[in-house]
């Protein structure tokens, strides 16, 4: 069960879950490759620094997806995916990512019997 919420709420939204999310890419040989990032908002962006290895996976495969864990008191993760491209700023390598669909998706061991996946974009 699904439904859908603009982009504006998903910035509402991911200001619940705080700045602290996982970034997940793809090499070339398609192996994933995740790491813990600080997500902030650029306009209708998410921004989050980037590893030599990040800003390679985004230049070959720019699909990537960001994970938010359940805040404390939350049953939901937060999932975002969108097209992300790899970038230099103040000789820092960031990835900017444009937003395609957001998700937010019960926790296995939630209580209670609310579905399992809510869009939010």
């Amino acid at each position: 069960m699904s439904v859908t919420v603009a982009l504006d709420d998903l910035r509402e939204r991911s200001g619940e879950f705080g700045a602290v999310a996982y970034l997940l890419t793809v090499t070339d040989d398609r192996r994933p490759h995740v790491v813990s990032v600080e997500v902030a908002w650029e306009e209708d962006a998410l921004v989050a620094g980037a590893g030599h290895t990040t800003s390679a996976n985004v230049a070959g495969q720019p699909n990537v997806s960001i994970l938010w864990s359940p805040p404390s008191d939350g049953d939901y993760s937060l999932i975002v995916d969108g097209t992300a491209e790899a970038r230099q700023r103040d000789g820092t390598a960031v990835v900017v990512i444009r937003p395609s669909r957001a998700v937010l998706h019960r926790s296995a061991n939630a209580d209670g019997d609310g579905p399992s996946c809510i869009t939010v974009l």
